[in-house]
C-alpha cells in the first residue's frame, strides 16, 4: 500500500502513520555498508565518477545512497548494494558483514524486515590505484 506520493505505509497506528521513504532507507543502507571495514566505495563506476564529481563542488553534500537501490513496501525491504573492495578482502566475508551490519541498521532504525541484501563486487582496489590505473615500474615515470 502507497500513499498519494508513491511513498511506502509502515505500520499503522491510532495515533497516525508513519511514512519512510525509499531514499531514507537508501541512505541507512549506503551509511551502514560504508561502516564496513574492506569497503572502499560504494557504487558502479558511473555512479562513482558523478559522486566525485559532485563532491568537488564545494556546496554539495556527499550522496550516502550513491550505489544503493531499495524496494519498501509496508512492512518489508530488499535492498540492492553495488561495491568496490580493497584488494586481499576476503570477499565473501566482506559480503557476509555488509549484510549483517545492514539488516541490523534497517531493521533498528525502520521497523521494516529486510527480506534480502544482494550485493555486487564491481571493482577492487589496489593501492597505488587511482582512476583505473595502477603505477608499477613499467608505468612509473623514471624520472622525478
Amino acid at each position: 500500500m502507497t500513499d498519494r506520493e508513491g511513498l511506502p505505509v509502515t505500520t499503522p497506528n491510532p495515533l497516525g502513520r508513519t511514512v519512510i521513504a525509499d531514499m531514507v532507507v537508501a541512505k541507512i543502507v549506503g551509511i551502514a555498508t560504508r561502516e564496513i571495514s574492506g569497503v572502499r566505495d560504494v557504487g558502479g563506476s558511473a555512479g562513482r565518477v558523478v559522486g566525485r564529481l559532485r563532491e568537488s563542488i564545494p556546496s554539495a553534500r556527499a550522496n550516502l545512497s550513491q550505489g544503493v537501490s531499495v524496494e519498501v513496501g509496508e512492512r518489508q525491504t530488499a535492498v540492492d548494494i553495488g561495491i568496490v573492495a580493497y584488494y586481499g578482502t576476503a570477499l565473501h566475508e566482506l559480503a557476509a558483514a555488509i549484510r549483517r551490519n545492514v539488516v541490523a541498521a534497517v531493521e533498528r532504525m525502520t521497523g521494516l524486515e529486510v527480506t534480502e541484501v544482494n550485493i555486487t563486487v564491481h571493482d577492487v582496489y589496489f593501492e597505488g590505484e587511482e582512476d583505473g590505473e595502477i603505477l608499477t615500474d613499467a608505468t612509473k615515470p623514471r624520472v622525478q
